[in-house]
């Protein structure tokens, strides 16, 4: 099975979570979800996930159907 890597990364003064698939970069389209979690993209490739208030727990149940529980 192929290694993979993940970046995490937590700002607790803004209570921001961020979590990126590749190196850290800039994503060229986003799409905000309704429950604060906001899916970064480079091209079609889903790149990274910030999710916003990331210290109020469990997330809305609309954001599994994105496969992000």
């Amino acid at each position: 099975m192929p290694e993979t890597k993940m970046w995490v990364d937590y700002d607790k003064e803004a209570d921001v979570l961020y979590i990126n698939f590749k190196r850290p970069q800039k994503a060229t389209d986003s799409e905000m979800l309704e429950n604060g979690v906001l899916l970064r993209y480079k091209e079609t490739e889903l790149v990274g996930i910030t999710v916003l208030e990331a210290s109020r727990g469990k997330r809305k149940e609309n954001t599994c159907g994105k496969g992000i529980c």
